[in-house]
C-alpha cells in the first residue's frame, strides 16, 4: 500500500486525434511500466475497433510508478458521442492533462471537456501536443488556451507524444501540482464504480475508485442501488494487465472481483459498502444519461432474438449508456427499440454487436424522441414515428433542440452557416477565439443534425471545423408525420417524423430511392408517400411482362386482345394476395435522403 499522499489520480482529456493515446503510451514507457519489447501504439486501446478507427471509446485505466509516487491515469475518449465515458472519468480523479494540437488548435471538444474538468474542481494542466509538427503554430495555439483557461504562458507545457519531447516535465508537473486524495479517516467503505467489464470465468469485474475506508478479499460488499450482498473474492491494480493485491486502500484506483453473475447488479455511478459497517448516503455519482438518437435492431435470423439480448446486456455492463426495450415490427419481427448517444455511438455500438457476438443486424433509420401533445391535455412519448398519435387526437408536438457549438477556421465561416439555416438552425452568437478561429453558436433541432449534419460541417471546412453538442430543451415545432406504403401497406420502418416544409421533397426522394431499391415483382406494385390520409407522392415499380402475343402472327387484333385481357386478370389475382419483399438497402434509404 502506498502511502495517501504519494498517491496522483489524473485523467487525459482532448479533442479527437489530438493524441490522448500516445501521450499516454509514452507515459507508460518513461516510467517502465511496459517494457520497449512489449511496446505497441495506442497501448491502452485493447479493443479491434479502436485500433483500426484510431479513436478511444472506452476509458482505460492505468498504474504508473515514478519518483516514489503512484500515479494511476484513466485515459478517456476524445468523440462528442463519448463524453458520458469522461464525465465518469473525472468524478475518479484529482487532476486533468488537458491536451491540445499544435496544429488544430482548441476545438469544440477541448472546450466541453475543459468546462466538464472545472465543473468537477480539478487541477488543470494545460499541454500543447505535436509541436514537431512541420504546420505547428505555437504561439497561436498558446494564445487560445489561455483565452479558454486563463492560465500564464508558463504553465503551459510543450511536449511531442511521438518523440517523447518534455514527458518528464509532465511527470514531473503531475507530482507538484496534482493534489493527492483527501485522507477521510473513516472506517465506512464508500468506493465509486466507474466501469465494468464482464468475464465469463470470473463474472463482473467492477473497476472502481476507493474514497473512504479499504476493500479486501473475504468481506461481505453491498451495492447501493439495491441491497445485494456478495463476498470479495479478489481486489487488484490495473498494470497493462490485472494485478492481484492484499487490498485497496482509500485514494486508491482498482478492480474488484466477487463472483458477481447477475449483470444489472452492477451499474456505474453505484457505490459500494459493506454490509457490517455500512455508509449512511452514496457517493455523489454522475446523471442518469438520456439517449439523445433511437434506433430498432432486429436479428436477421429470428432463432437470434435471445442471444441478441444477452448481447446487448453484455455490452450494457461496459457501456452504462446504452438503453433498450423489446420492440415488434410488422416489416421486421422481434427486436429491440435502443437508445444511444449519437450516430458514431450507434454505429460502434451495431460493429460491436457483429464482431464481438457474431450476430448479423438488421438496424432500423436513427430517429429522436418527440413528445407529442394531446387533445385531452396528456402528453406522451414518441420513440419512433409509428407511435405518433392519430393527428384528430394530437394537439401539437415537441421536438428535443440542442445548443450547438461550431469552431471553424474564420474563412470558411459563410458555409458553415449556410449548412445551420437550411437545417433550421437558429443562430445565437459569434465569437473569435483568435484572428482565424472562430466560435458559432446556434441553437438547431435534434432531428435535424443525425444524420450527415457534421459530415456536412467538414467537408464545407476541408475537415477543419468541429462540433459539439448539448440538450437544451423541448419546444413545438411545426412537423408532419410521413408514412410510406409499399402496395398500399404501410412500412412502420420507413416512417419519419419530419418538418411541414421539407415533407413533400422527402416523400418524393424516397418513393424515388424505393422504386430503384425493391426488384420487380410479377405485378406493378405501388410505392406512396402519404401524411395522414393525404398521399402527397407516388411512383410505381413495373410488373415483368411476358410478351404472351408473340406466338400470334397475323389474323384479327381481338385475339391479342383476348390474350392481353387474360393475362391482366390473372395480373389482378396476384395482386390481391401479393406479399413485397423490402431489402434491408431499401430500409436504410431513410438515411440517404
Amino acid at each position: 500500500m502506498s502511502d495517501i499522499k504519494n498517491i496522483r489520480n489524473f485523467c487525459i482529456i482532448a479533442h479527437i486525434d489530438h493524441g490522448k493515446s500516445t501521450l499516454a503510451d509514452r507515459l507508460l514507457e518513461f516510467t517502465g511500466t511496459i517494457s520497449k519489447k512489449k511496446m505497441k501504439d495506442q497501448v491502452l486501446d485493447n479493443m479491434e475497433l479502436e485500433r483500426e478507427r484510431g479513436i478511444t471509446i472506452k476509458s482505460h485505466s492505468i498504474r504508473m510508478s515514478f519518483k516514489n509516487h503512484t500515479l494511476n491515469l484513466i485515459d478517456t475518449p476524445g468523440h462528442v458521442d463519448f463524453s458520458y465515458e469522461v464525465s465518469r472519468t473525472l468524478s475518479a480523479s484529482e487532476g486533468a492533462l488537458l491536451v491540445v494540437d499544435a496544429a488544430q488548435g482548441v476545438e469544440a471538444q477541448t472546450v466541453t471537456n475543459y468546462l466538464l474538468a472545472v465543473d468537477n474542481n480539478l487541477k488543470i494542466i494545460p499541454i500543447i501536443n505535436k509541436i514537431d509538427l512541420p504546420n505547428a503554430d505555437i504561439e497561436n495555439v498558446k494564445k487560445q488556451v489561455i483565452e479558454l483557461t486563463g492560465c500564464e504562458e508558463e504553465e503551459i507545457l510543450l511536449a511531442s507524444a511521438k518523440s517523447g519531447d518534455g514527458i518528464e516535465d509532465i511527470l514531473n508537473t503531475i507530482i507538484e501540482n496534482v493534489p493527492s486524495p483527501s485522507f477521510s479517516k473513516s472506517n465506512e467503505l464508500k468506493a465509486l464504480i466507474f466501469d465494468s467489464i464482464f468475464d465469463k470465468y470470473r463474472g463482473v469485474i467492477a473497476y472502481v475508485r476507493v474514497y473512504e475506508g479499504s476493500i479486501k478479499p473475504g468481506m461481505k460488499i453491498k451495492f447501493f442501488s439495491h441491497d445485494v450482498y456478495y463476498d470479495v473474492d479478489e481486489v487488484g491494480h490495473f498494470v497493462i494487465d490485472r494485478k492481484k493485491a492484499t487490498s485497496l486502500e482509500e485514494g486508491e484506483v482498482g478492480y474488484v472481483i466477487a463472483n458477481i453473475r447477475d449483470i444489472e447488479h452492477v451499474l456505474p455511478g453505484d457505490t459500494i459498502t459493506t454490509v457490517k459497517n455500512s455508509c449512511t448516503e452514496a457517493l455523489p455519482g454522475f446523471q442518469k444519461i438520456k439517449p439523445m438518437v433511437f434506433s430498432g435492431l432486429f436479428p436477421s435470423d429470428a432463432d437470434d432474438y435471445d442471444d441478441l439480448r444477452t448481447a446487448l446486456e453484455k455490452l450494457k455492463l461496459n457501456d452504462a449508456s446504452l438503453l433498450f426495450e423489446p420492440e415488434v415490427s410488422d416489416a421486421l419481427g422481434f427486436g429491440y427499440r435502443c437508445g444511444f448517444l449519437g450516430l458514431l455511438h450507434m454505429e460502434i455500438i451495431q460493429e460491436r454487436l457483429e464482431r464481438e457476438f457474431n450476430l448479423s443486424i438488421v438496424t432500423t433509420s436513427p430517429n429522436v424522441k418527440y413528445l407529442a401533445n394531446l387533445k385531452d391535455k396528456t402528453q406522451v412519448e414518441v420513440h419512433r414515428p409509428a407511435l405518433l398519435p392519430a393527428p384528430k387526437i394530437l394537439e401539437s408536438i415537441l421536438e428535443p433542440i440542442v445548443m450547438a457549438e461550431i469552431l471553424t477556421p474564420s474563412e470558411y465561416i459563410g458555409n458553415v452557416m449556410k449548412i445551420c439555416q437550411d437545417r433550421r438552425g437558429k443562430y445565437k452568437s459569434t465569437s473569435y477565439l483568435s484572428n482565424s478561429k472562430v466560435q458559432l453558436i446556434y441553437e438547431l433541432p435534434l432531428g435535424e443534425i443525425i444524420f450527415d449534419f457534421y459530415d456536412s460541417i467538414k467537408s464545407v471546412s476541408k475537415g477543419y471545423a468541429s462540433f459539439d453538442y448539448t440538450f437544451k430543451e423541448y419546444r413545438e415545432s411545426k412537423l408532419d408525420k410521413l408514412d410510406i406504403l409499399i402496395n398500399k401497406e404501410p412500412v412502420d420502418a420507413l416512417s419519419m417524423i419530419c418538418s411541414k416544409k421539407d415533407s413533400y421533397h422527402r416523400g418524393l426522394a424516397l418513393c424515388k430511392k424505393l422504386k430503384e431499391l425493391i426488384p420487380r415483382q410479377q405485378i406493378q406494385i405501388p410505392i406512396q408517400a402519404s401524411i395522414g390520409t393525404r398521399v402527397i407522392a407516388r411512383t410505381n415499380i413495373p410488373a415483368f411482362r411476358k410478351n404472351v402475343t408473340e406466338k400470334l402472327y397475323g389474323g384479327d387484333v381481338t385475339r391479342k386482345r383476348k390474350l392481353l385481357e387474360k393475362q391482366k386478370k390473372g395480373k389482378k389475382r396476384m395482386r390481391m394476395i401479393g406479399k413485397v419483399e423490402v431489402p434491408q438497402e431499401a430500409l436504410l434509404a431513410v438515411l440517404k435522403i
